[in-house]
């Protein structure tokens, strides 16, 4: 079977990287609707898409079936999501072992959430507790995997601390990751400082930065509070200001991010990823926007 090629090789080359986050729908419908936004966006060529696993590996099944999909009928190189969530070891290793006779060459790897109603993170018998582990295991059981994994400028939720956070991404460096992916933020400022820490500890890897266009605020301050980003007063009177508008909250949260992507390219980032939460709109806009 074809092999995708790596993502580091793509970073080999230079040039900044395109990539966009898909998420599993719920049932057939809803991967039909998938299925149009992906075309839809394979007008603006990324250079690669991910898929999420969901939390608990609830969309175990779906990750493999919409990223084949997208593999086998658009023909985009394609990146899912393993977690250690409700796995052993051997499983997820028969996991990985299928992920890589169907071609896939990338694996974003996560520790992941517990399943929602869930109480801290339990890995179950014989399993894994951190994302480092994923990231070893993966890398002895297939070593022409890349690797990417996350990293939160603002400091993992979970984390006891800034400096707690960054000596466990590097860890997961250590281990084999071949790149990072930031969490979303929404000040650029917050990106560069989160670099210079991670240099100066020794990752040399390259970080890309995720970018989430606002479409609702409520939404983003539900995600926020989440992932423990900071949204600034500027956008949040904003976005306040449009009130119910939907359209003007689209336009606000396209032409922030447009901002984001043009500052952060234009001094140097590797890239950007797009959290578009399976939607084609925002993505042609700012698609369209950096190419004017």
């Amino acid at each position: 079977m074809e092999k995708d090629r790596p993502i580091s090789d793509l970073f080999a080359l230079g040039n900044p990287l395109r990539s966009l986050e898909f998420f599993p729908p719920k049932d057939d419908a809803g991967i039909e609707a998938l299925r149009q936004t992906a075309t839809a966006l394979k007008k603006i060529n990324p250079d690669f898409v991910s898929v999420t696993y969901g939390a608990g590996g609830s969309t175990r099944d779906r990750t493999a079936r919409i990223s084949a999909m997208l593999r086998r009928d658009l023909g985009f190189t394609v990146m899912p999501h393993l977690t250690c969530v409700g796995h052993s070891r051997s499983e997820l290793n028969a996991v990985a072992d299928q992920i890589h006779a169907e071609g896939f060459r990338n694996i974003m790897a996560l520790r992941g959430d517990p399943p929602k109603g869930g109480v801290g993170f339990t890995p179950v018998p014989d399993g894994l507790a951190h994302a480092n582990e994923l990231v070893s295991l993966l890398r002895a059981r297939h070593g022409d995997f890349c690797l990417g994994v996350a990293g939160y400028p603002e400091k993992h939720p979970e984390a006891l601390s800034a400096e707690a956070d960054l000596e466990a991404l590097k860890r997961k460096v250590d281990a084999g990751a071949g790149f990072i992916t930031t969490q979303l933020f929404f000040a650029n400022e917050m990106y560069w400082r989160f670099v210079s820490r991670c240099r100066a500890a020794g990752i040399t890897v390259p970080i890309v930065p995720g970018i989430m266009p606002v479409l609702s605020l409520k939404q983003i301050t539900h995600f926020t509070a989440i992932c423990g980003a900071t949204l600034p007063e500027r956008l949040i009177r904003r976005l306040q200001a449009a009130g119910d508008n939907a359209d003007v909250v689209e336009s606000i949260g396209t032409d922030w991010a447009l901002t984001q992507i043009r500052g952060l390219l234009e001094h140097g980032a590797p890239g950007y990823h797009l959290y578009i939460l399976n939607r084609a709109k925002s993505a042609l806009v700012l698609a369209a926007g950096l190419a004017a």
